[in-house]
């Protein structure tokens, strides 16, 4: 029996923007791993791919769907398609984020409400849909993926990513009490910078002009612990909150990040 045998998860951002171990990746593959049942949502089917190629010896616990999160019509179609192919729900994944440069002044307000909304508001949403069900069964598990720049500066101004991620873990914090007497635990993951797919496809343009290697020398030299994890470090934080390891655990985060966000320096 596996730590999460007869569970019923979704896991938003499960695809990958290039081959490797991103956080929603890695979360899904995890989980099928200890006996759940995965809806692997992202809003790209190639992106999908390769996610579904690794866990093809366990087809029959894993189904994809697309969807923006963004969007909260599409949204419920999720919570719908994973009751009526699973049957149910038992632990929600808000995985989906991404950043955006740009300061308090550079950044516009365009680009600031899209950061809103992307990383922040999906979470409610998907919050909002799922704990009616989970209320219902008296029982079920969120965990809100946010990011160490909603901790703290992380060597880059973007400042609508560490707000709406910051604003994730508030999120997670005042719905693990409300829905605490349901049953319901709610927490959140704290990613610092993981060594996963989004560096060379996004990050080394907007930060190192396109130089990957001095960029993750960059990052790399941030890290007490002196190298960089990946997605299945997420992944690992992920199934311990959402498994009965948890049990006694609510309203507050698991920090995986090498002990970047601790330093004076």
């Amino acid at each position: 029996m596996g730590r999460l045998a007869g569970k019923v998860a979704i896991v938003t951002g499960a695809g990958c923007i290039g081959p490797g171990w991103g956080n929603g990746r890695a979360i899904a593959a995890r989980f099928i791993e200890e006996g759940a049942s995965v809806l692997a949502v992202d809003r790209s089917p190639d992106a999908l791919v390769e996610t579904m190629a690794l866990v093809k010896a366990s087809k029959d616990k894993i189904a994809s769907h697309i969807c923006d999160v963004t969007d909260a019509d599409q949204l419920e179609g999720m919570i719908d398609a994973c009751q009526k192919h699973f049957g149910g729900l038992d632990i929600l994944v808000n995985n989906v984020g991404g950043s955006a440069k740009g300061g308090a002044v550079d950044l516009s307000a365009a680009a600031w409400q899209a950061q809103i909304d992307y990383n922040l508001t999906s979470a409610f949403t998907a919050c909002k849909l799922a704990l009616p069900l989970m209320v219902a069964q008296k029982s079920g598990a969120i965990v809100n993926i946010a990011s160490t720049s909603g901790l703290r500066w992380t060597g880059a101004a973007q400042v609508g990513y560490a707000a709406s991620k910051a604003g994730v873990i508030q999120l997670s914090r005042v719905t693990a009490v409300e829905f605490a007497k349901h049953g319901i635990r709610v927490n959140t993951v704290v990613p610092g910078q993981l060594h996963t797919p989004m560096v060379e496809a996004r990050l080394a343009g907007q930060r190192a002009g396109g130089d990957v290697d001095a960029l993750l020398q960059q990052r790399l030299a941030r890290i007490p612990l002196g190298f960089m994890g990946d997605g299945r470090d997420t992944a690992n934080a992920v199934l311990f909150l959402a498994s009965d390891e948890a049990r006694f655990i609510t309203g507050t985060e698991i920090v995986v990040d090498g002990g970047m966000s601790v330093r004076c320096d």
